[in-house]
């Protein structure tokens, strides 16, 4: 039942992450197709126009259209795919950034659940043979209470473990190492930039074309309505250096991006300090564990072959210490292994 709610979860949340995909870029794209579409159609002009030259005012109407703005139509939907690439690139790598230490705890937590059934098999084995002692009158049953104790201890366990497993949610990731999930974003970042400056240099140059007609308001002419066409070029001189220094910004919006705080390159940077330092630390501790592990080994040593009351006690309360024992370093050690693998894998 577990395993069913667990994977009803992860689809819920993983189709809530492809959504907000979905809506964004819907989003993003009708405004740009609103944008192109008001840009590529050519504006009905009608006015009023007293000539200087002295001639009667006039009436005149027609259409005008500009090549640059049919440009910018095209380069308006290329920066809406963009933007809608980034965005996609970005939300990927932030979910592998913001879910990769719940996913490698939640595995760490089905692996201890597993130690902990195992410690517990062995302790069944022991109180059956211990039993078999007390009804035999060998040795009396408070020899046993370690060994009770110690699965009260591992029972106690399991259900916190049980608990902390369903209540760590984590949406399917793809297997794409981390590392390349951060250089395809920040390639989008920059593709995204250059986009925007082609747009934004298309500003510098214009080739405009007006058609229409025009007419003598007063005194009322019996002339016919008259034709008339103009065509206009523009270009701003400095179109070189604009140019130069929109290439310059985006280089440095790249560079900018890849140490920004809060941003997800430094958040995966972040968290590949943070793993090497937990590595660090635990190393030390299983070193400690394994210590104390060897004590009880030379412990239970010691008692080899001494069958009294006591003995068998203290033997009883040192196998069952060293089960509980063996269940944190063999977590310990998993943690270890599936953190080394992690930086390993991803960068």
């Amino acid at each position: 039942m577990k395993s069913v709610i667990l994977a009803l979860c992860l689809v819920s949340t993983d189709a809530f992450a492809n959504e907000d995909q979905d809506a964004y870029c819907q989003y993003v794209t009708e405004q740009a197709a609103a944008e192109r579409d008001r840009l590529r159609t050519p504006n009905v002009v009608a006015g009023l126009t007293q000539p200087n030259s002295g001639l009667p005012m006039q009436v005149v109407w027609g259409v005008s259209s500009s090549v640059a703005n049919n440009r910018k139509a095209v380069l308006t939907m290329q920066v809406a795919r963009k933007n809608c690439q980034l965005y996609q690139t970005a939300v990927e790598a932030q979910m592998h950034v913001q879910y990769a230490l719940p996913e490698i705890e939640r595995d760490i937590l089905q692996h201890r659940l597993a130690l902990i059934e195992q410690a517990t098999a062995q302790l069944e084995i022991l109180l059956a043979a211990n039993m078999k002692l007390v009804e035999a009158q060998n040795v009396t049953r408070p020899a046993l209470y370690p060994l009770k104790a110690a699965k009260v201890r591992l029972n106690s366990s399991r259900a916190t473990t049980s608990i902390e497993i369903t209540s760590r949610y984590v949406p399917q990731l793809s297997s794409t190492p981390l590392r390349d999930l951060i250089v395809s974003k920040l390639d989008s970042d920059r593709e995204a930039q250059k986009a925007m400056a082609k747009l934004e240099r298309q500003n510098n140059w214009d080739l405009a074309l007006s058609v229409g007609a025009h007419h003598q308001v007063r005194p009322l002419s019996q002339e016919k309505v008259a034709a008339y066409g103009e065509i206009s070029f523009s270009y701003n001189l400095a179109d070189w250096a604009i140019g130069r220094h929109l290439r310059d910004a985006t280089e440095s919006y790249g560079r900018w991006k890849a140490v920004q705080a809060g941003d997800v390159a430094y958040a995966a940077e972040i968290l590949r300090r943070q793993i090497g330092q937990t590595i660090a630390i635990q190393e030390g501790q299983l070193a400690l564990l394994r210590d104390e592990d060897k004590e009880i080994d030379q412990d239970i040593e010691h008692l080899g072959g001494i069958n009294t009351n006591a003995a068998v006690g203290f033997r009883n309360q040192l196998i069952a210490d060293q089960l509980v024992l063996r269940v944190d370093v063999g977590d310990m050690v998993f943690r270890l292994d599936r953190l080394r693998a992690f930086l390993r894998d991803n960068f």
